[in-house]
């Protein structure tokens, strides 16, 4: 069970149980189980009801209700860039989905932690806060409990790094285009008027004999967007053959890796930023196309405002 303790400060004198907890980011779903839950909110180590009021210096302690939800475990080593005791960060391989679905029912990234789970004699639910494809390498965060969810959902910023065929003739830019499920039921999306917004930014890194490494940063989060935007842009990614992109000697998969990622601390709220080492793969096409890699790249910038990058594509051009 994930306890969380609270100091109540003197501003706060006064304050109800679930004021001081909503300021907190608790949400009301959370805060009615922690009702039903006899040991769920305790001050001074006494039961307290929601509407109690709070005084300076009291402990107010939260005790999580324990989640039942159990997947088949996977034993197959990923590697952990982070944990606490709300969140783990793993460096997701290339062929591993993040979740189950229909034809993939083991070896996913929450069979992975399932196992965990199992060697720590916890249970709890598997919860990517930000999802990759199933050949897309790099950084996955997840929480751990329900409230660290609510603290981190849209509170993680991502940096991607990308192989793209050819030689981009502008060296940032921001593709603002609408993306659309081709058809029903079906993976592929397209570039199409009648679609979700969507915009992904991006910088040219370096160019190589016919590959440009980009950085990039989504502004939006749609099913393959990276993919969908390049490939519109006739700069599809290697290896990308679902898109259009060529096949490329020891890569069998698009050349997409989360890179870095950065999030507020769940309760301090201080900025945690995690690098996903490079694959092997993506370094191997990079040599092999004149582009050694620098270590600087990770820190690239962001533009401060995207609508005052040089090329900004809409969906009406």
């Amino acid at each position: 069970m994930r306890t969380i303790r609270y100091t109540v400060p003197p501003e706060r004198r006064g304050w109800s149980v679930e004021q001081f907890l909503r300021h907190e980011g608790f949400s009301g779903r959370m805060l009615t189980a922690l009702r039903k839950l006899p040991l769920g909110l305790l001050l001074d180590g006494e039961h307290i009801r929601t509407v109690d009021p709070l005084s300076p210096g009291q402990v107010l302690e939260v005790n999580l209700p324990e989640e039942e939800k159990r997947l088949p475990p996977c034993d197959i080593p990923v590697p952990v860039l982070y944990e606490d005791e709300d969140v783990i960060l793993y460096n997701k391989p290339a062929g591993m989905p993040c979740h189950q679905s229909g034809g993939h029912i083991h070896g996913t990234l929450s069979s992975v932690y399932a196992a965990r789970c199992a060697r720590t004699g916890t249970v709890t639910p598997f919860r990517a806060i930000n999802r990759l494809d199933m050949d897309t390498t790099g950084a996955v965060v997840a929480a751990k409990n329900q409230f660290a969810a609510g603290k981190l959902w849209k509170s993680v910023k991502k940096r991607y790094f990308a192989l793209a065929e050819g030689d981009l003739p502008f060296p940032d830019g921001l593709i603002d285009l609408p993306i659309l499920r081709e058809r029903p039921l079906e993976t592929r999306r397209v570039v199409d008027p009648e679609g979700q917004e969507a915009r992904t930014e991006f910088h040219l890194l370096a160019r190589g004999e016919g590959v440009s490494l980009l950085g990039l940063v989504l502004h939006t989060g749609r099913t393959h967007q990276i993919r969908v935007h390049l490939s519109h842009l006739g700069r599809p990614l290697l290896g990308d053959v679902f898109y259009g992109g060529r096949e490329e000697p020891g890569l069998r998969r698009q050349a997409l890796h989360c890179g870095r990622v950065s999030f507020p601390q769940v309760l301090t709220g201080e900025t945690v930023t995690v690098t996903a080492p490079f694959p092997e793969d993506l370094l191997g096409v990079m040599e092999r196309h004149g582009i050694p890699w620098r270590e600087e790249w990770l820190d690239f910038a962001p533009a401060k405002d995207p609508k005052r990058l040089p090329l900004f594509l809409r969906a009406e051009q």
